[in-house]
């Protein structure tokens, strides 16, 4: 019985976040291009993703720690749907910049605040039915609804609808999704009961020697992983992928990751951790296929990328959950996201920096990073 209201539960979420990355994964294509269209220079787009990715990431932590210090967790997590996903709809509204730019940083900085909680809660169903079953099912909906929302928004943009256009049309995915929220809450009030022998406790206990040694090898990979934002620059400037068909190659990457979080969530359930290992050298070759390669060979290594970011969003989830205290899941899961977007922040800087010099230098670092995760992640599975 527990083990189908865990199903359930992660099913009603998925669907809701399904309708989160439609939404603002539909809206990340273009608000560059708005942005530039409202007098925003180069420098200043490029800013204002920054600042929205680490205070998004910086969040994690502060918001994971006082959702399990006041256990009030769907609190936080309606709160943090409601600013990323209304921000959205709210820039077909925007007539200057520096609102727009206000809206871009504050959908991100909702998604942080929700983030580590909502992690927490389906984690407590990953002991009825399997963590990565849990998180490769949640990943493979979420990547689903991030490859349809660019698609749709793609297409309005093609029928000559405009910017404004596709920012109203996404608020429909947004109320849906806050709807089915809703629902969730109504149906499941008390998540962490289901993790078997959860009960009511809520003891204080310390964060195990292996989530440490994990938090280094997400920050490696982190560091390692090329931004599309820089592929997609890559794909322009070297003419390598047509400019319309640029959003494509980034639907492409989201449906890969959709298509591979079921099977490695499932594969992890049966072989464990180490089944990370295959996952992240697959990572690692993309960015020789993205950087180097011709039109062919960045298609092979967009689906490389898309694996790679289906490991991280639900392997590293499901490794987590094990060496987590159910008591502290929200402040680890957002301490870890926090180190991750410290690290993916650190190194597009300088992946940035290199690729004026040397484009063989950016594969190289991307690829470097990555491999020297690996060993990392032996040691960390040792210790669980």
């Amino acid at each position: 019985m527990k083990s189908r209201s865990a199903l359930h539960f992660v099913l009603i979420i998925g669907i809701a976040n399904f309708f989160a990355d439609f939404t603002y994964e539909g809206a990340r294509g273009i608000v560059g291009p708005f942005l530039g269209s409202l007098g925003a220079g180069a420098a200043m787009v490029g800013f204002v993703a920054g600042l929205g990715e680490l205070m998004g990431y910086g969040l994690r932590s502060v918001s994971g720690y006082f959702a399990d210090k006041s256990h009030r967790h769907w609190a936080f997590a309606f709160l943090g749907y409601t600013v990323n996903l209304l921000a959205v709809p709210a820039l077909a509204l925007a007539t200057r910049w520096p609102l727009a730019a206000t809206l871009v940083v504050s959908e991100r900085v909702g998604r942080g605040i929700r983030k580590p909680t909502v992690e927490a809660m389906l984690s407590y169903a990953g002991k009825s039915i399997g963590a990565g079953w849990v998180f490769g099912l949640n990943e493979a909906l979420d990547q689903a609804g991030a490859t349809v929302g660019p698609l749709l928004v793609a297409l309005i943009l093609y029928l000559n609808g405009g910017f404004r256009t596709g920012f109203g049309v996404l608020l429909i995915p947004a109320l849906l999704c806050l709807t089915i929220l809703v629902a969730a809450r109504l149906l499941h009030p008390r998540p962490h009961e289901l993790e078997e022998g959860m009960g009511h406790t809520f003891a204080t206990t310390n964060l195990r020697r292996a989530y440490w040694i994990y938090l280094a090898a997400g920050s490696l990979i982190a560091a390692g992983f090329a931004d599309f934002a820089l592929i997609g620059f890559h794909f322009h400037k070297a003419n390598t992928v047509p400019a319309n068909l640029i959003p494509v190659f980034y639907a492409v990457a989201m449906a890969s990751s959709a298509l591979a979080s079921i099977p490695l969530g499932r594969l992890f359930d049966r072989f464990g951790p180490n089944i990370s290992l295959f996952a992240f050298l697959i990572s690692a070759a993309a960015a020789p296929f993205v950087f180097l390669g011709t039109s062919i060979a960045a298609l092979v290594g967009m689906v490389f990328w898309g694996i790679g970011m289906s490991a991280q969003g639900s392997l590293f989830q499901a490794m987590l959950t094990e060496v987590i205290p159910p008591q502290k899941r929200s402040t680890a899961f957002g301490l870890f996201d926090t180190g991750y977007g410290v690290a993916w922040f650190v190194g597009s800087a300088v992946m940035g920096l290199l690729y004026d010099k040397s484009i063989l230098a950016v594969a190289l670092f991307s690829v470097s990073l990555q491999l020297a995760a690996i060993p990392v992640l032996i040691i960390a599975n040792k210790k669980r």
